[in-house]
């Protein structure tokens, strides 16, 4: 019985026949065999000849909208802080002891014109309006003595049968003079007194709305002490702050004009939790000096009873202090296009669909560019398609679809045969 190694070798044959056939032959004639086929399908690629497809110039989708023109007034934005027109701080032109405090004397109370809100206590003042009177009293007699005095000197001359003028010391006319100083001194002492018995109440001249508090009873004033601070709410006031272009857009009169209704007015909006309100306001002057710093001008805003608690405004309140954003009404535009500010190019030109529905690069005069608008007064007419799509590379004539009327022709081209089946 004959045996064979792991390779199926006899014991006869040549050691590793076997293993030089897989290791040489094999991979040989694969590779012979993978070139072979490679040749018949290269043939068979070259002999098939793909169809040939009419493609054509394929037009690009594009949204539009239509141009709009229209008359209108430009509209310039700004923003601001509503303050009041007149503050006062509250000082003390006398000293005491403060005996009485108003209800209305808290921060955020209002008060009338004239109301007193804080009284110090007036009895040392009360005893010297009368210790002044009293010695006005007395000057005045003695102002009455001298005269009749001096009258009496007069006729003692005249009954003596003396000649002439008598002289002023017969007359007694520096003693008359001096008691007329004197009355005249007492007077004055009697005025500083009542002034200073009247400036225990601390009133203010305007209807207005205490901010800030800042003495109570009991507490101990002197001359210059701060008491409070108010401020009237007859009107408040808006600073708006204008740059020279947008000043270019509004029919802002000089810095002396004060013309009732010749300044635009103003729309003013704020946001309260998370609703957008709105007050009516208008321009009443224009400071007329440039910010050196900021190189605006600022013109000032004017809003009626801001509090609506005098009767003269049915807007909602509005708090001194809020911030606003102001939409100030500019000059009138005639006939002008206004479209999307993004439609805009870089070189002051727009991309329009024209009648054959190619792209044309339309060169505009843009009259008024804002952050979200474009006003354009040439370039462009009415009812043209203005495209609003991003195209990377725009090229002239160009051919166009647009995205609206495409869909409207497909719907149509779809729905013929479901109509011709009826």
């Amino acid at each position: 019985m004959c045996s064979m190694d792991g390779f199926g070798n006899k014991p006869g044959d040549s050691p590793g026949a076997m293993g030089k056939f897989f290791r040489y032959v094999l991979p040989l004639g694969l590779i012979v065999i993978s070139i072979v086929v490679v040749v018949i399908m290269v043939s068979i690629a070259r002999n098939k000849r793909p169809e040939r497809v009419e493609t054509g110039n394929q037009a690009v989708l594009v949204d539009t909208i239509a141009a709009e023109q229209r008359s209108l007034n430009y509209t310039v934005n700004s923003q601001g802080t509503v303050m009041p027109r007149t503050e006062t701080t509250l000082v003390s032109e006398v000293s005491g002891k403060v005996a009485s405090v108003s209800p209305d004397f808290v921060a955020g109370g209002f008060f009338r014109k004239g109301e007193t809100l804080l009284q110090i206590d007036p009895s040392d003042y009360e005893t010297a309006l009368k210790r002044a009177e009293a010695a006005l009293a007395s000057r005045q007699a003695k102002l009455a003595d001298e005269r009749a005095r001096s009258e009496q000197a007069l006729k003692d001359w005249q009954n003596l049968g003396r000649g002439g003028q008598p002289s002023d010391l017969v007359l007694r006319k520096p003693q008359l003079q001096d008691a007329l100083a004197n009355v005249s001194a007492a007077e004055a002492d009697v005025q500083k007194a009542r002034r200073d018995l009247q400036r225990t109440r601390i009133t203010v001249p305007y209807d207005g709305l205490v901010k800030e508090k800042l003495v109570d009873v009991g507490q101990y004033v002197s001359p210059g002490t701060r008491l409070g601070v108010s401020f009237a709410i007859d009107t408040a006031e808006i600073r708006l702050p204008l740059s020279s272009s947008d000043v270019a857009y509004l029919n802002l009169p000089s810095a002396m004009d004060a013309t009732p209704g010749a300044f635009p007015q103003v729309a003013l909006f704020a946001q309260e939790a998370g609703t957008v309100r709105r007050w009516e306001a208008s321009i009443i002057r224009t400071e007329g000096v440039v910010d050196v710093t900021s190189r605006v001008v600022y013109a000032v805003a004017q809003v009626i009873d801001p509090y609506g608690v005098l009767g003269q405004s049915q807007q909602e309140e509005l708090k001194v202090g809020t911030f606003v954003r102001a939409a100030i009404e500019g000059k009138a535009a005639e006939n002008v296009i206004v479209l999307p500010r993004y439609v805009l190019q870089n070189d002051n030109t727009v991309l329009v669909v024209n009648e054959r529905m190619e792209l044309e690069i339309r060169p505009v005069v843009v009259a008024r560019a804002e952050p979200r608008m474009v006003y354009i007064s040439s370039g462009v007419s009415g009812g043209e398609h203005v495209i609003t799509t991003t195209l990377d590379a725009p090229i002239p004539g160009m051919k166009l679809a647009i995205s609206g009327q495409r869909d409207t022709q497909s719907a149509a081209v779809e729905g013929l045969p479901e109509e011709s089946g009826q």
